[in-house]
């Protein structure tokens, strides 16, 4: 994969550092705003990409990358992506990826048209905890009960109090907990469960009507999802999906999952016991699952990108752009879209 990457602040330079050890990848271009020329000149040179653009238009013209990383604001996603795809590359996007079901329909849309691929740059599909989860789910039983928590103090957060608003503080870019971090715990939900009944967002707002922390519901047949996110305070993260016959953990941030542990009944021994609190206790069979080590967290998930996109595996592709399209519809049914509007 020939890639150009979009953009110069950390989670570019973050993911140049995760590709950098790649062979599939051989980075050609990388672009950045007239006042963010000398770090992108800078990054280049860290990182021997040979061309550097200020001009968007002439990279996607000039460039002989077949495709971008878009690591830029939210509130641009849509519009670089879509004037990429109509230059014929393909296209990895940022999350959250769009905040509009319609654009990123579109967007899917408009890859087919063009022959190309165009896909989420979403940790979490591409972590090894969360395939173990797929894998391990139907061993848990009827899920009744869904819990995560993706909280980290903000650097930018100190500023705001100040009045300094960064774009991740800022609505009119999209900013907010839930499109920032709660995105990751969004898409554990939809990627093991699906599409929702509904949704609903409760918000902790900011003097500027941002989300700075909040709690995101989820409702499936049977059973709920609750989702928190902050970044106005700090906690352990971790997503816990807990079924009629046993429950699985994955600790650590969920963008980054550390270890899974699952618990199932053993199926052996029915015998049941009372725990201190008077709660029944079933017999039941521990394991405990870590990830294989990883240069970068997003190394992994470049990694794919790489093979889906100089493979053709539009069929893949596909499959992902579904699990992103239905994470949108999550953000506009908890009424994401009609808040930033406002």
């Amino acid at each position: 994969m020939k890639l150009a990457i979009i953009g110069t602040g950390k989670i570019v330079q973050e993911a140049l550092y995760a590709i950098d050890s790649l062979r599939s990848i051989d980075t050609r271009a990388i672009f950045g705003r007239a006042h963010s020329r000398e770090k992108a000149r800078s990054l280049a040179d860290q990182y021997r990409i040979p061309e550097v653009y200020t001009d968007y238009e002439m990279l996607l013209e000039q460039s002989d990358a077949d495709t971008v990383y878009i690591g830029l604001i939210n509130s641009v996603h849509y519009a670089y992506a879509k004037e990429a795809l109509l230059h014929g590359k393909n296209v990895i996007l940022e999350k959250p990826f769009v905040l509009e079901s319609s654009q990123a329909e579109e967007l899917r849309d408009l890859a087919r048209e063009k022959n190309r691929i165009i896909l989420e740059a979403v940790t979490v599909l591409h972590s090894a905890v969360f395939r173990k989860m797929r894998e391990c789910l139907p061993g848990i039983g009827a899920p009744k009960l869904v819990l995560c928590n993706y909280s980290q103090y903000s650097r930018s957060y100190d500023a705001y109090l100040n009045g300094v608003i960064a774009p991740v503080f800022d609505p009119a870019q999209y900013g907010g907990a839930v499109n920032d971090l709660g995105v990751y715990t969004i898409h554990y939900c939809v990627g093991l469960f699906g599409m929702p009944e509904d949704a609903a967002y409760f918000p902790n707002r900011g003097y500027n009507g941002v989300d700075t922390s909040g709690v995101l519901v989820l409702t499936y047949p049977g059973f709920i999802c609750v989702c928190a996110s902050a970044k106005d305070s700090d906690s352990p993260g971790f997503i816990t999906v807990q079924g009629e016959k046993g429950w699985m953990r994955a600790d650590g941030k969920p963008n980054v999952p550390e270890k899974l542990t699952i618990q199932t009944l053993d199926q052996g021994n029915p015998s049941v016991s009372t725990d201190a609190a008077g709660a029944t206790v079933r017999k039941s069979i521990v394991k405990d699952y870590l990830p294989p080590a990883v240069r970068h967290r997003m190394t992994q998930e470049f990694a794919d990108f790489a093979e889906i996109i100089d493979g053709k595996e539009n069929a893949v592709a596909d499959e992902l752009m579904e699990e992103t399209i239905q994470v949108v519809k999550v953000l506009e049914m908890a009424g994401m879209q009609d808040h930033m509007r406002s």
